[in-house]
C-alpha cells in the first residue's frame, strides 16, 4: 500500500509495479471476468500491460491503478483514467476491471466515482469518458451510477462500445 494515489471509505488505488504480476493474473486469466476482452493474458502479456500502463504514468501522469482494500491490502482489481482515441480525440476513459471473486459489492462503482473526482478536482479535465462493449451490462451500469450518460456507439477494438461522457 505504498504510494496511494487515491483513498476512499474502502479502498486505496496504487500505481501498478511488476509485483503486481500475479495479482494481475487473477483477472487476465479467468475466461468470465476477460469476457469483453479480445482474449485472456498470459503472463508475459500481463508484464507488457504493465509497461503499458507505467508508460502512461509518465506520459500523462494517469493510468490504471492497483485497487486494494483499504483495511486488510487484498487485491480486487484495477480502475484508473487511460488515455484512448475516439473518432480521432483523445479522451481520458474511465477504466475498470476487477477480480471476479469481489463483483457484485460496489468496488468499481467507488473506485470509478474516485477517479471521476480525482479528474476533475486535481487534474482539472472538463470530460472523460468511458468505453463498455455494449453487451457488458454490469460495466454500462458503473458507468451510469457514477452520472455518465451514453453519447453514441462506435467501433472500437474490432466491436461496438458505447462512449460514455460525464463534463465539469
Amino acid at each position: 500500500m505504498d504510494n496511494p494515489v487515491i483513498c476512499t471509505e474502502r479502498l486505496i488505488l496504487r500505481r501498478m509495479t511488476k509485483d503486481d504480476t500475479k495479482n494481475l493474473m487473477e483477472i487476465f486469466s479467468d475466461p468470465v471476468a476477460m469476457r469483453y476482452y479480445p482474449s485472456t493474458k498470459n503472463e508475459s502479456e500481463t508484464m507488457e500491460w504493465i509497461e503499458w500502463t507505467q508508460k502512461n504514468y509518465d506520459q500523462y501522469g494517469v493510468g490504471l491503478w492497483i485497487v486494494e482494500d483499504k483495511v486488510t491490502g487484498e487485491f480486487l482489481g484495477q480502475c484508473g483514467i487511460v488515455p484512448q482515441e475516439v473518432d480521432g480525440v483523445k479522451e481520458m476513459e474511465i477504466g475498470y476491471l476487477f477480480v471476479r471473486r469481489v463483483w457484485g459489492n460496489g468496488y468499481a462503482t467507488e473506485a470509478a466515482l474516485a477517479c471521476k473526482n480525482y479528474g476533475f478536482e486535481q487534474l482539472k479535465l472538463n470530460r472523460m469518458v468511458s468505453l463498455p462493449d455494449v453487451n457488458n451490462i454490469p460495466s454500462t451500469k458503473v458507468a451510469e451510477r457514477i452520472g455518465m450518460q451514453v453519447m453514441k456507439t462506435i467501433n472500437k477494438w474490432g466491436k461496438e462500445v458505447y462512449v460514455y461522457s460525464v463534463s465539469i
